[in-house]
Protein backbone atom coordinates (compact mmCIF):
# COMPACT_ATOMS: atom_id res chain seq x y z
CA UNK A 1 0.00 0.00 0.00
CA UNK A 2 1.23 3.56 -1.38
CA UNK A 3 2.26 5.81 1.86
CA UNK A 4 -0.13 8.30 1.89
CA UNK A 5 1.21 12.36 1.42
CA UNK A 6 1.06 13.64 4.73
CA UNK A 7 2.98 10.43 5.87
CA UNK A 8 5.54 11.19 2.66
CA UNK A 9 5.45 14.69 3.70
CA UNK A 10 5.81 14.48 7.67
CA UNK A 11 9.03 12.02 7.06
CA UNK A 12 10.45 14.85 4.74
CA UNK A 13 9.88 17.59 6.85
CA UNK A 14 11.21 15.63 9.84
CA UNK A 15 14.94 14.74 7.39
CA UNK A 16 15.15 18.47 6.89
CA UNK A 17 15.08 19.11 10.34
CA UNK A 18 18.23 17.00 10.69
CA UNK A 19 19.67 17.70 7.83
CA UNK A 20 19.58 20.74 8.33
CA UNK A 21 21.00 20.94 11.86
CA UNK A 22 23.49 18.29 10.58
CA UNK A 23 25.04 21.10 7.73
CA UNK A 24 24.82 24.08 10.63
CA UNK A 25 26.61 21.89 12.98
CA UNK A 26 29.09 20.40 10.86
CA UNK A 27 29.64 23.97 8.80
CA UNK A 28 30.64 25.64 12.26
CA UNK A 29 33.18 22.77 13.09
CA UNK A 30 34.39 23.28 9.50
CA UNK A 31 34.78 26.71 10.06
CA UNK A 32 36.32 26.69 13.66
CA UNK A 33 38.93 24.24 12.71
CA UNK A 34 39.80 26.29 9.17
CA UNK A 35 39.11 29.83 10.59
CA UNK A 36 36.45 31.88 8.25
CA UNK A 37 36.06 29.06 6.09
CA UNK A 38 32.40 29.72 5.22
CA UNK A 39 32.78 28.99 1.26
CA UNK A 40 34.87 25.80 2.36
CA UNK A 41 32.47 24.59 4.94
CA UNK A 42 29.39 25.23 2.26
CA UNK A 43 31.44 23.47 -0.52
CA UNK A 44 32.34 20.30 1.62
CA UNK A 45 28.57 20.04 2.72
CA UNK A 46 27.23 20.02 -0.79
CA UNK A 47 30.40 17.81 -1.84
CA UNK A 48 29.44 14.90 1.01
CA UNK A 49 25.54 15.32 0.31
CA UNK A 50 25.87 14.13 -2.85
CA UNK A 51 28.22 11.23 -2.01
CA UNK A 52 25.54 10.57 0.94
CA UNK A 53 22.08 10.60 -1.78
CA UNK A 54 24.04 8.80 -4.31
CA UNK A 55 25.47 5.83 -2.44
CA UNK A 56 21.34 5.65 -0.35
CA UNK A 57 19.44 5.99 -3.69
CA UNK A 58 21.67 3.58 -5.34
CA UNK A 59 21.67 0.85 -1.65
CA UNK A 60 17.63 1.16 -1.62
CA UNK A 61 16.69 1.22 -5.31
CA UNK A 62 14.72 -2.16 -6.39
CA UNK A 63 18.16 -3.44 -7.45
CA UNK A 64 20.20 -2.25 -4.53
CA UNK A 65 20.83 -4.60 -1.42
CA UNK A 66 18.64 -3.02 0.71
CA UNK A 67 15.49 -2.04 -1.53
CA UNK A 68 13.39 0.70 1.46
CA UNK A 69 9.92 2.05 1.38
CA UNK A 70 9.12 5.39 0.05
CA UNK A 71 8.63 6.53 3.10
CA UNK A 72 12.83 6.34 4.33
CA UNK A 73 14.02 7.35 0.84
CA UNK A 74 12.09 10.29 1.10
CA UNK A 75 13.18 10.81 4.30
CA UNK A 76 16.90 10.48 3.65
CA UNK A 77 16.55 12.16 0.19
CA UNK A 78 14.39 14.40 -0.13
CA UNK A 79 14.40 15.46 3.56
CA UNK A 80 17.93 14.84 5.03
CA UNK A 81 19.94 15.35 1.92
CA UNK A 82 18.01 18.14 0.98
CA UNK A 83 18.07 19.90 4.31
CA UNK A 84 22.33 19.17 4.62
CA UNK A 85 22.61 20.28 0.70
CA UNK A 86 22.61 23.89 0.20
CA UNK A 87 22.76 25.00 -3.07
CA UNK A 88 20.78 28.62 -2.55
CA UNK A 89 23.81 29.18 0.06
CA UNK A 90 26.60 28.49 -2.40
CA UNK A 91 24.82 30.39 -5.53
CA UNK A 92 24.61 33.73 -2.68
CA UNK A 93 28.57 32.88 -2.11
CA UNK A 94 29.20 33.09 -5.35
CA UNK A 95 27.31 35.91 -6.44
CA UNK A 96 29.10 37.83 -3.73
CA UNK A 97 32.18 37.16 -4.82
CA UNK A 98 31.50 38.40 -8.46
CA UNK A 99 30.14 41.08 -6.89
CA UNK A 100 33.55 42.01 -4.97
CA UNK A 101 35.13 41.91 -8.27
CA UNK A 102 36.63 38.17 -8.14
CA UNK A 103 34.38 37.27 -11.05
CA UNK A 104 36.93 34.29 -11.76
CA UNK A 105 36.99 32.89 -8.57
CA UNK A 106 33.45 32.80 -7.99
CA UNK A 107 33.50 31.20 -11.48
CA UNK A 108 35.98 28.88 -10.27
CA UNK A 109 34.68 28.22 -6.99
CA UNK A 110 30.69 26.84 -8.54
CA UNK A 111 32.51 25.01 -11.17
CA UNK A 112 34.94 23.16 -9.01
CA UNK A 113 32.30 22.79 -6.19
CA UNK A 114 29.79 21.50 -9.22
CA UNK A 115 32.66 19.62 -10.13
CA UNK A 116 33.75 17.63 -7.26
CA UNK A 117 29.67 16.85 -6.11
CA UNK A 118 29.60 15.13 -9.51
CA UNK A 119 32.42 13.01 -8.72
CA UNK A 120 31.13 12.37 -5.42
CA UNK A 121 27.63 11.27 -6.46
CA UNK A 122 29.95 9.06 -8.74
CA UNK A 123 31.52 7.54 -6.09
CA UNK A 124 28.39 7.15 -4.00
CA UNK A 125 26.91 4.87 -6.68
CA UNK A 126 29.92 2.87 -7.35
CA UNK A 127 30.79 1.85 -3.79
CA UNK A 128 26.41 0.98 -3.76
CA UNK A 129 26.72 -0.73 -6.24
CA UNK A 130 30.12 -2.26 -5.31
CA UNK A 131 27.62 -4.17 -2.61
CA UNK A 132 25.37 -6.04 -4.94
CA UNK A 133 26.10 -10.17 -5.41
CA UNK A 134 28.55 -10.94 -8.23
CA UNK A 135 26.86 -12.87 -11.42
CA UNK A 136 25.53 -16.24 -10.80
CA UNK A 137 25.72 -15.20 -6.79
CA UNK A 138 22.87 -16.20 -5.38
CA UNK A 139 21.03 -13.72 -3.17
CA UNK A 140 19.06 -15.02 0.18
CA UNK A 141 15.90 -15.08 -1.35
CA UNK A 142 16.92 -17.11 -4.60
CA UNK A 143 18.52 -19.66 -1.82
CA UNK A 144 15.48 -19.87 -0.03
CA UNK A 145 13.43 -20.08 -3.12
CA UNK A 146 15.33 -23.23 -3.78
CA UNK A 147 15.29 -24.98 -1.00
Amino acid sequence: MPASRIVLCTAVALGSALGALSRFTSAAIIMDVGGNGDLIATAVVNIVGSFIIALYATLTDRRGVFPASAVSRQFVMAGFCGGFTTRSLMGLETFTLILDRHPLLGIAYVTGVVALSLLAAAGGYRLGRSFEPAAGVKTIEECRALS
